[in-house]
């Protein structure tokens, strides 16, 4: 196994950033086939989400792998290489199977142990399976990856240390009170109807406002998701769609704003809610950036993986992370709470300047994320992905021995059909009895060498340092390396393997 992640999340990178960097599903595709084509990549797949982008491969050469890698996002991100670096990490094979074993169970959320991360990692496997760049190692790793993340929510109480960024948006903007009575009776506007949009208005449904407004650039997906709204029973909320161009009709009428869509620009500019407040709006001059130290190169990231340096790695990022200001909320009563889960932001940061607003955004999501307590559970589901980490690199440590063991006993069963050919040239009088019976005797004495030696390989090619058994095993009994090879084909191939 050479597994390499290189990427960036809201841990490494500014929200300034991780906004420019985003991938639609479009570039997502694009990525992974420039992957497959790059010389040191055989497998690949990506984790996009609002918060982080991955890129996982299965690569034969490590410094040429972290070095197309981490090109090919920043061409694919939009964003410079020289930029980008600073901010991305780069984990390899063990550890890079634990940093996703420890995505998956929430461990390196935003709010830790939302369990919206599982659908997304299923989405991530799903388009490297219909676009035929996960194999069979990132195949095996995501699945297990599911696994490991539905255990650590069934098994420990995770799900109590977080929630959804949804939930924990409401609950930032209903400042320290109850947010079923903080929304009790409100008009929401939800803009988007994807995935977090339909989770946002369902949010919204349960936790009791009174009216649901869905707009949508595409006006079918918000009459859709508005009829599940009404169709669901117990929340009392009555919920109808309008068109994109009629935002800001709605906004002078609205409660409070959910925004998350696709756009790669801002959805509601600062100026906007002012209008909606009947508010005058006066630009606000951006702060200067403050310059960060020097980006390091990528050979310092290789060097930091290789040397497993938590020391340079804690620096490299203390050094990388560069804060935008934002414009402090207003004060007064609020008469428009906005939430903005979407990266890039659809929402005017300005906005939070105006009197009456208060924005909540993933910025400040991620600040008051820090400071929430973490559940004793926590150290469980730490203990839960070590272990599967340690399984996972022996299962495949052991199947990597597999193809080997499987061409050994196939070469001895043609030695025995081999000889008992020759038994039948020079004794022609054996009869069907005698025959078999001979047959049956070679093939048991066969067996029983092979039983021990194969069953014991397979034992210390599981564990670390295992790998060279398998090659030991090639030399010693003559193997072809193409009967190897096409053991392994045949197992890749299987359309029952490694579907979601």
């Amino acid at each position: 196994m050479s597994l390499l992640v290189v990427g960036l999340s809201h841990r490494s990178a500014p929200v300034s950033v991780l906004e420019r960097a985003s991938l639609p599903a479009g570039a997502q595709a694009e990525l992974l086939r420039d992957t497959l084509a790059a010389e040191p990549a055989v497998e690949a797949a990506v984790l996009a989400t609002c918060n982080r982008i991955e890129l996982y491969a299965d690569v034969d050469k490590f410094h040429a792998g972290v070095a197309e890698l981490s090109t090919l996002l920043a061409r694919h991100s939009g964003v410079g290489l020289d930029e980008l670096t600073p901010y991305l990490y780069v984990h390899y094979e063990d550890r890079a199977v634990h940093h996703l074993f420890s995505v998956a169970c929430g461990l390196d959320s935003m709010v830790v142990g939302e369990g919206q991360i599982l659908g997304q990692i299923k989405d991530a496997l799903a388009l490297g399976q219909e676009l035929h760049t996960a194999g069979r190692l990132l195949n095996d790793l995501f699945q297990q990856a599911l696994r490991v993340g539905k255990r650590a929510h069934s098994e420990t109480g995770i799900d109590r240390a977080g929630q959804s960024l949804v939930t924990f948006g409401l609950e930032q903007l209903a400042e320290g009170r109850d947010p079923g009575v903080w929304a009790k009776g409100k008009r929401a506007l939800v803009i988007g109807a994807g995935s977090m949009s339909s989770l946002a208005a369902a949010t919204l449904a349960r936790t009791g406002v009174a009216e649901i407004v869905v707009a949508n650039r595409t006006r079918a997906r918000a009459d859709r998701l508005v009829e599940i709204l009404n169709q669901a029973g117990g929340t009392g909320v009555t919920a109808h769609a309008v068109e994109m161009a009629a935002v800001s009709d709605e906004l002078t009428r609205a409660d409070v704003v959910v925004s998350c869509t696709g756009a790669t620009g801002l959805v509601l500019s600062a100026e906007a809610v002012a209008g909606a407040l009947g508010l005058d709006f006066a630009p606000h001059a951006a702060p200067a950036v403050p310059v960060a130290a020097p980006p390091a190169d990528l050979d310092q990231h290789a060097a930091w993986v290789e040397n497993g340096s938590a020391t340079a790695t804690a620096t490299a990022q203390a050094q990388a992370v560069r804060r935008v200001t934002v414009p402090a909320q207003s004060t007064g009563p609020v008469r428009l709470a906005l939430l903005d889960l979407a990266m890039p932001r659809d929402i005017d940061g300005d906005a939070a300047r105006l009197d009456g607003v208060c924005l909540v955004d993933i910025e400040s999501l991620a600040e008051a994320s820090a400071d929430a307590p973490m559940a004793a559970d926590v150290d469980q589901v730490r203990t839960i992905v070590a272990d599967e980490v340690a399984a996972f690199g022996a299962a495949q440590r052991a199947a990597h021995i597999t193809p080997t063991v499987v061409a050994l006993r196939t070469m001895a069963a043609g030695v025995v059909a081999g000889e008992i050919a020759r038994l039948d040239g020079r004794l022609p009088d054996l009869d069907e009895k005698q025959r078999a019976e001979i047959s049956q005797t070679v093939r048991r004495v066969v067996d029983k060498l092979l039983h021990a030696p194969t069953v014991r390989v397979k034992q210390l090619a599981s564990e670390p340092g295992g790998a060279g058994y398998a090659d030991a095993l090639r030399e010693l009994f003559d193997l072809d390396p193409q009967t190897v090879a096409a053991v392994s084909r045949a197992d890749l191939n299987d359309p029952n393997r490694g579907r979601s």
